[in-house]
């Protein structure tokens, strides 16, 4: 009898350890899961931060051939559709000047050239854009950044009629860096190769030369500004 009362005693003490084990898992169980639960108002804090930094972001001469090396990779689009008042066209952009191509997507996604203008007409040579004498043009370029672009000449593209290139800087520039907020499309039948060791060639006009050709028969004062001013009402990429 006491043997059967030993056992008893033992069986329940045994049940009852058991249990603490199970109570104490379950408890330290909930505890390591709201510990890994991620903090909600963090994220949003970083989103933030992140986002302010992107909206402060300026290129400038000494981040701009790293931040398009890395940005041209994340490309898959070469075309761009150029909306004038004279009509449309559009260029593709050559996969090997990646510096220059690059640029000229990434001011198209920014809504640069939107409003800006064919600021210069030279008959029957090449017709320019991307500039105006507009003040929001002035803060569209201050807000992007101030820089330039290396040549890069010996890709093998020539100014042929329709080519789109990237005149040189105004500033004192012996090495011919580009202005990258401008471009010209030859117009010349059959090119302009005397262009070819100065200035980078990026792309080609594949749809709507009859629009450039337009252009370039317009009306124009002393300095080959038009007359009547030519706009670039949209750029936007084609994918």
């Amino acid at each position: 009898m006491r043997l059967l009362k030993f056992y008893t005693f033992l069986f329940l003490a045994i049940s009852a350890l058991a249990s603490c084990k199970d109570t104490s898992k379950k408890v330290d169980s909930t505890t390591t899961e709201k510990e890994s639960k991620p903090d909600s108002t963090k994220i949003k804090e970083k989103k933030v931060v992140e986002n302010e930094e992107e909206e402060n972001f300026e290129l400038s001469e000494d981040n701009a051939i790293d931040f398009f090396f890395n940005y041209e990779k994340t490309l898959t689009a070469n075309k761009v559709k150029i909306t004038t008042g004279l009509g449309s066209f559009t260029v593709e952009l050559y996969e090997n000047v990646p510096y220059h191509r690059a640029n000229f997507i990434y001011l198209t996604e920014q809504g640069y050239f939107d409003k800006t203008q064919f600021h210069r007409v030279v008959k029957n040579f090449i017709i320019q854009g991307g500039n105006s004498d507009d003040a929001k043009t002035a803060r569209k370029r201050s807000k992007i950044g101030r820089y330039l672009l290396p040549p890069d000449t010996r890709k093998g593209h020539k100014h042929h009629r329709g080519t789109i290139s990237m005149p040189s800087s105004e500033m004192d520039n012996p090495h011919k860096l580009a202005s990258p907020y401008e471009f010209f499309i030859v117009v010349t039948d059959p090119g302009s190769y005397h262009l070819d060791d100065n200035y980078t060639p990026f792309g080609r006009v594949i749809e709507g030369m009859d629009v450039v050709d337009k252009i370039n028969n317009v009306p124009v004062e002393k300095g080959d500004w038009p007359m009547r001013n030519v706009y670039i009402e949209k750029a936007e990429i084609i994918k």
